[in-house]
């Protein structure tokens, strides 16, 4: 157990610029990108931009304008790909992240021995929607171990990433 977590504060939509999603053409780890210069710090603003999907492996890439379809599952929100990071954990429940950063953030809250609220006032967190079983202090080791595991299937070479970034 690691000291202590506090809460960015951060959404799920935060962390949907860069999703790590299977390849629909070789399933091998692709990256859904927002396009350059279209980050956006406002959610309505983010589902409008258009989306680049990327494989690295097997060169395959497509554009395309995609409103947000879902968010807080373990499929892609804009392509519905589905996710690189996802595993059966604690009895067959999934857990998910978008990507590396989410993942840290998952793997930061679960192993603290504290948890902090943030104090800016703010719609809920993803942390604070997290499901009841990702926050019992019962399941800590197993996430952890699943967590670990994720991370380790991340490909070591680069990611593939849009002109310019």
């Amino acid at each position: 157990m690691e000291g202590r977590f506090t809460d960015p504060g951060a959404t799920v939509h935060e962390f949907a610029d860069e999703v790590l999603v299977r390849c629909p053409v070789c399933g091998g780890c692709a990256l859904v990108l927002a396009q350059v210069g279209e980050r956006a710090d406002d959610w309505a603003d983010r589902r409008k931009h258009t989306r680049r999907l990327l494989r690295c492996g097997c060169g395959y890439a497509k554009d395309e304008l995609r409103g947000c379809r879902v968010f807080g599952g373990p499929v892609d929100p804009y392509f519905r790909l589905p996710l690189w990071l996802v595993a059966d954990c604690c009895g067959g429940r999934r857990l998910w992240a978008y990507n590396l950063a989410h993942l840290d953030l998952l793997e930061g809250y679960v192993g603290a021995g504290l948890r902090e609220r943030t104090a800016i006032p703010r719609s809920m967190s993803l942390v604070e929607r997290l499901p009841a079983w990702v926050k019992s202090a019962k399941h800590r080791a197993e996430i952890l171990r699943t967590v670990r595991r994720l991370r380790a299937s991340v490909p070591a070479g680069p990611l593939p990433r849009a002109a310019g970034r």
